[in-house]
């Protein structure tokens, strides 16, 4: 059998691959219509993240322990996957005032991909060793894989790369697990089915995926005290939409108004958990972070003196 029959196989065996009896009159509806059908797809992705949630936790908890014990997370993928990953990497700093060296997105053919595909790159099984260790991925890391498939080769030698060295892994896929040239610690399956437009996993598959890295770092985020309630408490003021956002936020939780909550944030370095602090117990920046390193973070540990 040529690679070529083996790869053909291996694509038929996959659920997203296959034709969609839902959509098969997709080119003779309205846009209305054709997006009535998308639309009705896209509702499925919601339940079937939902099965997953056991794994999903377990990748959260460990993603919140390997930055803990001053690891890194890193996402590994091609195509869309790749870009997924990527986007939620640049995305927790702004959010939750992470470190950008802390979680980092490796994408197959390097950020040039990230607004020009390039086709094939996803084969290059050497180039995610050398694009891991290029970072200096160690034992310490937790790797993240993400291949709306099963079979990606560039992803599944990242993974196999990082068990090598010891570290943790996950792997998020988007079929039904039958056969796999890897195995992961943590396997989160999302089994989306046909796509609307037939092998077009930007859609379903690239939801899902989304909807998993959201919840994934952000109850990570959540564990290692970013959050105080719901509130994104370790914002910093880096643009104007951010300050304003920290300025309300301190307006809110300590009855200041507009030009006290400056002043505050201020003297805070911008940080809304430290001017918290400062404002509870009626200190400067560098104890009110003494307090927050002894709370592990976390601002509910914390209460206001009297």
């Amino acid at each position: 059998m040529t690679d070529l029959n083996r790869l053909i196989e291996q694509l038929g065996k996959l659920g997203t691959e296959q034709a969609n009896p839902d959509t098969l009159d997709i080119d003779r509806l309205s846009p209305l219509e054709i997006a009535r059908r998308i639309n009705q797809q896209d509702q499925q992705v919601a339940g079937v993240v939902a099965e997953a949630l056991e794994p999903i936790s377990r990748a959260a908890e460990t993603f919140a322990d390997t930055l803990k014990n001053e690891g890194r997370v890193f996402y590994i993928g091609a195509g869309t996957s790749g870009r997924l990953g990527v986007l939620d990497a640049a995305e927790c700093p702004p959010t939750f005032g992470t470190d950008p060296e802390q979680i980092r997105g490796v994408i197959s053919g390097g950020y040039d991909t990230l607004v020009l595909s390039q086709e094939g790159v996803e084969d290059d099984e050497p180039a995610a060793v050398e694009d891991l260790k290029k970072h200096q991925f160690s034992k310490n890391d937790f790797l993240i894989g993400l291949a709306a498939s099963t079979r990606t080769p560039y992803t599944l030698a990242g993974l196999r790369y990082a068990q090598s060295v010891g570290a943790s892994t996950a792997l998020i896929v988007c079929n039904r697990v039958t056969q796999l040239n890897a195995a992961p610690d943590i396997l989160i399956e999302l089994p989306v089915g046909p796509e609307a437009i037939t092998g077009s996993t930007r859609m379903k598959s690239g939801t899902a995926q989304k909807m998993t890295l959201n919840m994934i770092s952000t109850t990570a985020m959540v564990l290692l005290g970013k959050t105080f309630g719901n509130l994104m408490i370790d914002l910093q003021c880096r643009s104007e939409k951010l300050t304003a956002r920290s300025s309300k936020m301190v307006m809110d939780l300590l009855d200041l108004p507009l030009d006290a909550a400056g002043d505050l944030l201020e003297r805070a370095d911008g940080s809304v958990k430290t001017a918290v602090v400062m404002h509870w117990h009626g200190c400067e920046r560098e104890h009110a972070l003494d307090l927050l390193r002894e709370a592990d973070g976390f601002l509910s540990r914390l209460t206001p003196l009297k």
